[in-house]
Formats: structure tokens, C-alpha cells, sequence
């Protein structure tokens, strides 16, 4: 890695725990700056705004994220094991998540839909492709017989992703992870409610 790639991805990783703590409205390059200890060249030199950077920072975050749930469910080939890995892993970092500031999804799906509309279309993509994932996973298992025919994995998903959000802002707003306990339990046996 060069000194410009490094550069850029000390901005990214700083900024994506300031993006997603204090929004995009309540960061300012200013504060990025401060967070890299560079100049306002040097953040310049790399990125040619504040949205730039956040979008970075964003896809950042996702992919954080997204790395620690595959390291726990690719060795898991049963559908059914594999989406309750998936709330075990959310269980275990509702009100610790892996990035600060919660779901890097949800905080930027909140304060981008009615706001930046390039954060918001970046915040649209990542749900679709972890929706995708729990679809194809889904249907995977219909295919193999270890899902019920009559599931309908795209409302599926839908619920499950939907159920998780809502028990993740809980988790985050009284900072307890008690407050997902409830929730995961729900998300199980919807889970269960998989099998044929």
C-alpha cells in the first residue's frame, strides 16, 4: 500500500466512526481534520469533499461490519444455522457494535432519507445486497429441501432485516443489550419457522 493509499484510508477509517456517530450534518472537515491529525491539503488532497468522504466512510463501516458476520456464518452451510448466527452475532453487539455509533445502515438510512440523497441511494444499495443474501440463502435452502416450499424468502427477508434494525436502535438508544434480548428470541423462532 502506497502512502496516499494509506493516507486515504487512515481519512476513511476516522471519519466512518465520526459519520456514524455524529451524522453527516454533525461532522464537519473541521472535525474530520482534527480526528487525522492532517492537513486540510491532505484531506483535500485525497478526497474532494465532505460527501466524497462519507460515502467512503460509509461503505467503510458497511464492510466492517459485513466481514465479522461472514467470518461467523460462511463455515455454517445449514440456512437455518446460518441466519441464527447471524442473530447471535447482533445479540452478542447490539449495544457494543462493531462499528461506533451502531448500524452504520441504519444511522445513515435515518438521517439521509429526506437529506443527502447520495448517502441515502448508498444506504438503499446496502440493503439490497444483504436482502439479496438472506433471499438467495433462502432459496438455496427451498432448493436443497431444508426451507418450507411455501416460504416467500424476498418478504422473508424483508421481516427479518426490518425486526433486527428495530431491535439494534432499541439496544443503542438505552445502550443495553437487553433490550435485543426480546427481539433475538423473536427473530429465532421466526427462523425456525423456516424448516419443512
Amino acid at each position: 500500500m502506497s502512502k496516499s493509499d494509506r493516507t486515504r484510508q487512515q481519512i476513511i477509517e476516522k471519519a466512518a466512526a465520526l459519520f456514524n456517530q455524529r451524522g453527516f450534518a454533525g461532522t464537519s472537515m473541521g472535525d474530520i481534520i482534527k480526528a487525522t491529525g492532517l492537513s486540510k491539503g491532505g484531506v483535500y488532497g485525497n478526497f474532494s469533499s465532505k460527501e466524497d468522504i462519507a460515502v467512503a466512510a460509509f461503505q467503510h463501516a458497511v464492510d466492517q461490519v459485513h466481514q465479522q458476520v461472514r467470518a461467523r456464518t460462511r463455515v455454517i452451510e445449514h440456512p437455518i444455522d446460518k441466519l441464527k448466527a447471524v442473530v447471535y452475532f447482533y445479540k452478542e453487539h447490539a449495544a457494543q457494535p462493531p462499528v461506533e455509533g451502531g448500524c452504520p445502515i441504519q444511522n445513515t438510512a435515518i438521517e439521509a432519507d429526506d437529506g443527502n440523497l447520495l448517502l441515502r441511494e448508498h444506504a438503499i444499495k446496502a440493503v439490497g445486497i444483504w436482502h439479496d443474501r438472506i433471499v438467495t440463502t433462502l432459496k438455496t435452502g427451498q432448493e436443497k429441501r431444508q426451507i418450507h416450499p411455501d416460504v416467500s424468502p424476498e418478504d422473508f427477508a424483508t421481516q427479518f432485516i426490518a425486526t433486527l434494525e428495530g431491535g439494534i436502535m432499541l439496544a443503542q438508544l438505552h445502550k443495553e443489550d437487553r433490550y435485543f434480548s426480546p427481539v433475538a428470541q423473536l427473530l429465532l423462532q421466526m427462523i425456525e419457522q423456516l424448516q419443512p
